[in-house]
């Protein structure tokens, strides 16, 4: 037997059962490890956990979680990236609790989410670890709930534990939408949904058939993070390396430098992460770098842009890079998180569609060096589920071509919306005729298919109607940041707000931070809005009623890293940005 390759496990129900079979037929084979950056400089400290010591690590705090609440209760997980935030995740599921995959205290700019979602979830437990333990235990003193440090859980605690009978159908985890379109909301995830995912994205990125490594750097509360650093692993069997992501950002090489050192590599980032890593990994990091064992490499933002992609490999082939490892993805929390894939070693789809067609509904094709195209990449395909593009308005499926609401239906999509019964009926009961019927759900972004391939154009709730016409906010976005090189890329926000009484539609704001290392002082504003308005009128046909010009950080963002355009529109409307530069 290849001593890199573990055998394919028996379908099992849950996470736990995974963790417990690989323990008993692989016990020494390295299951997690985390590599922290204590210093700024450091390359790396590794912690690991072979399927044996996880298991024990998990059965002993699974026992340790029953005596402080009854099965079904939720167990929010407050902890730092690294080995304890997969235990304690773990547990909750072998315990039969549901577990909330949060944060601990003091991530920038998510207090106030951090506090909606515990008052949502009323969890009856907190795990989190030594390293944060008193912060943590001050955070949760209001609402009074108990908090257990992972970490000083001892070993012996899971001697004469034994675990619940398995429930595939029950929840087993909370998965809160990030709250870029509106109010975060827990998505109840079984484990048969979890299971079902992980086995769909494993074949998606040919990981069922060959041994991987997934390395990642993902916040394990993110779901894409969640799924691929920890249930797809646990399934297969494979090793999962990961770090944290503020490491990432601080020295992004450093992902790379894990990719290199690991044989078929297979990992995810947004659409951002690819094209930070092109413009700020020096020469100098990449001397000595090889890249030609990446199995792949997922591209979860949507829409996805073929430039990036096509950036990345460019800065990085001389490593070895091959560009077919780019496999532009989709997929949301509601659906657990994979849905569509491109897979590895086929050449990008790459689609130029007409901009005016576009708003219209309409796919058609456009020459990709037209100004006036919209170049997007596909999606690839579903994986083992039902994608269908229907009206949002008639719930009529549409033709090959025209753009509608995405649909999906399959094992991986969700229960509903934990305590939001008529939210769950709008969104996951969608009903269409003849060979499909009900059970579907509705995802609230638009696409289209063409060629056979899925392709992610925006959000329903983003787009800006003006004068009857469609604008996709990131094509503005787009437009906006190229427009001048003081615009910082991927720090804007484009939305509509009320027109005036008698006007047509809805009046176009673009916000937008200037690049760090840069003052308002130092900048010709005027110049800049101009640049702007003239880049979108010229290229969209519209006027915009306002340009403002913040500071760096300014632009407020989800909890997994995307410009949160509904935040950034209220504040607009606020006033907030009253005080800053506009034009």
């Amino acid at each position: 037997m290849d001593s890199r390759r573990p055998p394919l496990a028996p379908a099992y129900r849950t996470l736990p059962e995974y963790v417990r079979h690989w323990a008993e037929l692989t016990p020494d084979r390295r299951a997690f490890t985390f590599v922290d950056h204590p210093a700024p400089n450091s390359r790396g400290v590794h912690r690991t956990l072979t399927w044996q010591r996880l298991d024990l690590r998990v059965r002993a705090l699974a026992a340790r979680l029953t005596e402080q609440a009854e099965p079904g209760s939720r167990v929010a997980l407050l902890c730092p990236q690294g080995t304890d935030y997969i235990t304690g995740f773990l547990a909750a599921l072998a315990a039969r609790m549901v577990a909330v995959p949060l944060y601990p205290p003091g991530l920038p700019g998510q207090g106030d989410r951090l506090v909606g979602v515990l008052g949502d979830a009323r969890p009856a437990v907190v795990v989190t670890t030594g390293r944060v333990l008193a912060e943590v235990t001050e955070f949760c003193e209001r609402a009074e709930v108990p908090v257990l440090a992972a970490d000083r859980v001892p070993d012996t605690a899971a001697l004469n534990w034994r675990a619940p009978e398995p429930d595939s159908d029950a929840t087993a985890y909370l998965q809160y939408t990030s709250g870029s379109t509106r109010a975060p909301a827990g998505v109840e995830i079984t484990h048969a949904n979890v299971v079902a995912n992980a086995r769909q994205a494993l074949a998606a990125y040919g990981a069922d058939a060959h041994p991987v490594t997934c390395v990642g750097w993902l916040p394990l509360y993110h779901d894409m993070g969640l799924v691929l650093s920890v249930a797809a692993p646990v399934v297969r069997g494979v090793p999962s390396v990961l770090m944290d992501p503020t490491a990432f950002l601080h020295e992004p090489a450093r992902w790379l430098r894990l990719l290199a050192a690991h044989p078929r590599a297979l990992s995810a980032a947004p659409n951002f992460a690819y094209d930070y890593c092109a413009s700020a990994v020096t020469e100098a990091q990449k001397e000595g770098l090889r890249l030609d064992g990446v199995a792949a490499l997922i591209n979860g933002s949507e829409p996805v842009r073929p430039g990036t992609a096509d950036r990345f490999h460019a800065a990085f082939a001389a490593q070895g890079l091959a560009a077919e490892a780019h496999c532009p993805s989709y997929g949301l929390a509601e659906a657990t998180v994979f849905v569509s894939a491109a897979r590895p070693g086929r050449p990008l789809g790459r689609f130029a569609l007409d901009r005016d067609a576009l708003t219209a509904g309409k796919a058609l094709p456009a020459r990709p060096e037209d100004p006036r195209a919209v170049l997007l990449a596909g999606c690839g395909t579903p994986v083992g589920q039902r994608v269908r593009i229907v009206d949002p308005v008639a719930h009529a499926l549409l033709a090959e071509g025209e753009v509608g609401e995405i649909w999906v239906q399959g094992a991986n999509v969700g229960r509903g919306y934990w305590n939001n019964s008529a939210q769950t009926r709008r969104v996951f009961g969608a009903s269409l005729g003849g060979d499909a019927p009900g059970g579907w759900l509705r995802t609230g972004d638009l696409g289209t298919v063409l060629d056979g391939q899925l392709i992610v154009t925006g959000r329903l709730k983003d787009l800006i109607v003006v004068d009857g016409r469609n604008h996709y906010p990131q094509d503005v976005e787009a437009t906006a940041q190229d427009a001048h090189q003081a615009v910082r890329r991927d720090r804007l926000a484009a939305f509509g707000v009320p027109g005036v009484a008698g006007g047509a539609g809805e009046r176009v704001v673009v916000v937008a931070e200037h690049t760090r290392g840069t003052s308002l002082a130092d900048l010709d504003v005027p110049a800049l809005t101009r640049a702007v308005r003239a880049a979108v009128s010229a290229r969209h046909g519209l006027r915009l009623a306002d340009v403002v010009l913040v500071a760096p950080g300014t632009v407020p963002r989800t909890s997994s890293g995307k410009v949160s355009r509904a935040l950034t529109r209220a504040r607009y409307l606020e006033g907030d940005y009253a005080t800053e530069t506009a034009g």
